[in-house]
């Protein structure tokens, strides 16, 4: 069993996008002997979540478009290895899940976790931008959860957590095609949850608002920044290992009996 009831050292290298600082976790989870891919995880609320779940014991495989996921695994131990792959890449997600499987016999754990998020104004949305965030958004989770899920299914055991966001449940101005993307992710939820939860496999949804990754500061920077964080009744961002810890917690045998859930964490802002 590990515990992280104190702050975790950051795992940082100079070729990394970023660093990893986990600050006031007092949860324990036992993973070990438990093997979990990420999507999107070298960087964000991907990278956060990779270093929690080692932190518990378990082997972590990460998936990544960015080569640096590699090194960021390497970064973590043995225990774990980074494969570049596009997720909306069929093949590609195949190739790689097969490795995966070699590698590390089963997976256990998936966490559905890359995204783009390009805007435009919906009267003229480029069509290549739609095509592409639908791919990436939604295809991406379909192709890497078909790719897992058998091997879970025959096992009668698995747990498959998709990153949404709050933007599937409202709308945000310019995004058009990230809103429909993650709307179509609590879709996906829906369906796997009910085919596959008598099988021993839950999937859920975690929704976050904006996260303050180095992606999100930079995209809500400055007054944008301080107007969005007004309208959320906590007056703040969400930070990546609230997001992560979420995760885990889905993870977990603890969470047995959720099935088909979206958890929103937003501070309160969609009811507003």
């Amino acid at each position: 069993m590990t515990q992280f009831d104190s702050t975790l050292q950051a795992i940082s290298s100079p070729n990394l996008r970023e660093n990893i600082v986990i600050t006031h976790s007092n949860t324990a989870y036992r993973f070990a002997d438990t093997v979990v891919a990420i999507t999107g995880a070298a960087a964000g609320i991907g990278k956060t979540t990779a270093s929690l779940f080692a932190q518990a014991g378990a082997s972590v495989a990460l998936l990544d478009m960015s080569p640096a996921v590699s090194e960021f695994a390497s970064a973590l131990g043995p225990m774990h290895q980074g494969w570049t792959v596009d997720v909306s890449d069929a093949d590609a997600v195949a190739r790689v899940a097969r490795q995966v499987i070699e590698r590390f016999g089963r997976v256990d754990v998936l966490v559905n976790n890359a995204g783009i998020g390009p805007l435009a104004p919906a009267e003229n949305f480029p069509l290549t931008t739609w095509d592409k965030t639908i791919a990436v958004n939604l295809s991406g989770p379909f192709l890497v959860a078909r790719a897992f899920a058998p091997g879970m299914l025959a096992r009668k055991q698995g747990r498959i957590i998709n990153l949404a966001s709050q933007a599937a449940v409202i709308g945000i101005e310019g995004h058009l095609a990230y809103c429909a993307s993650k709307a179509g992710v609590l879709g996906l939820t829906n369906c796997m949850a009910l085919e596959w939860g008598p099988h021993g496999v839950t999937v859920n949804a975690i929704s976050p608002t904006v996260v303050e990754t180095e992606l999100g500061l930079t995209g809500w920077a400055g007054e944008k920044g301080d107007r969005a964080r007004a309208t959320i009744p906590t007056r703040r961002f969400a930070k990546p290992d609230e997001i992560a810890s979420a995760i885990l917690y889905l993870a977990s045998g603890e969470a047995a009996m959720i099935n088909g859930a979206n958890l929103l964490i937003d501070g309160g802002y969609t009811i507003t």
